[in-house]
């Protein structure tokens, strides 16, 4: 799966991928709801997620929905979320579930089955949300990760690990010392071993979240992570910007994609990006993503 990631990298010049977290307080007003309810968000957020894939196909080669914004609204958030999968993957994007899952076992099995793999039905073998990647945390250590490991070698999936994350609190844990190391190198040391079975060319499809706003750290973790693909959310909205991340990519100006989530679908919201007004909001998230795009690649060039 990483090998189709990088492809479609290269195909579009951006190493970019947009964060589909809607809010109510981001949709434009022509979408929000008459009358707010449960079903009509979900459908309002659906509505919105599909403009925006429309106008980003060619820009932004992989979105990556946080399931948290859609779980709010119960079932019917959890269907927009199901739908917006679908349509992403029917538009040729990659899709990176951001669902932080972590857990052992028949669990850790039922959610790797769920968001990466298949479950039987008798004797058809179906997929449910079927995204390509899922974002993963391996507190739980080795029994957490196997099993989707396992099911990403068996469905050609893939995987993004925590290992130094954007927020500032990150620091509390991550950042402290255990044999003379920080943790997050620890856990970032782990996550290449892990991914030595799952190896496609220079990169595996086992990855590590690593953020932005961390740019000395994100320079330290690719020359000790040579085989291991970085997901960077922190971009725009937490600060970061292009000349922050040029030590995350490897020689090759590779190895690398960048999240942005509010900075895109919010961009109507932003006083750069005024002139395009609410009802042409999708035609504002893919000028952010251009410029985005622009950024970053003449910082890595």
């Amino acid at each position: 799966m990483i090998e189709k990631l990088i492809a479609k990298i290269e195909e579009e010049h951006s190493p970019i991928v947009m964060g589909l977290d809607p809010q109510i307080e981001l949709l434009p007003p022509g979408l929000v709801p008459g009358e707010l309810s449960l079903e009509s968000i979900g459908e309002a957020f659906f509505a919105f997620n599909k403009d925006l894939m429309d106008a980003l196909a060619g820009v932004a080669p992989a979105v990556k929905p946080q399931i948290a914004m859609y779980e709010r609204y119960g079932i019917p958030g959890l269907i927009a979320y199901q739908k917006t999968l679908a349509y992403a993957k029917e538009k040729g994007f990659v899709v990176i579930a951001d669902v932080k899952r972590g857990d052992i076992g028949s669990t850790s099995k039922a959610y790797a089955d769920a968001h990466l793999g298949r479950v039987q039905l008798g004797e058809r073998s179906v997929p449910v949300f079927d995204a390509d990647f899922a974002t993963v945390n391996l507190y739980l250590g080795t029994e957490g990760i196997e099993p989707f490991r396992k099911v990403c070698e068996e469905c050609d999936k893939g995987l993004f690990v925590l290992v130094k994350t954007s927020n500032p609190g990150s620091a509390e844990l991550q950042d402290r010392m255990a044999e003379g190391k920080p943790l997050y190198l620890l856990v970032g040391e782990a996550v290449e071993e892990w991914g030595k079975p799952l190896r496609h060319g220079s990169y595996s499809d086992i990855g590590a979240v690593v953020g932005a706003t961390h740019p000395e750290t994100g320079a330290a973790l690719r020359e000790a992570l040579p085989h291991t693909f970085f997901l960077v959310p922190g971009y725009g909205a937490q600060g970061a910007s292009g000349k922050d991340l040029a030590g995350f990519f490897d020689k090759e100006g590779s190895g690398v994609i960048v999240n942005s989530s509010r900075g895109i679908i919010g961009a109507w919201k932003k006083p750069e990006y005024e002139g395009f007004g609410a009802k042409r909001f999708a035609e504002a998230a893919r000028k952010a993503a251009e410029d985005m795009r622009e950024d970053i690649n003449s910082n890595i060039m």
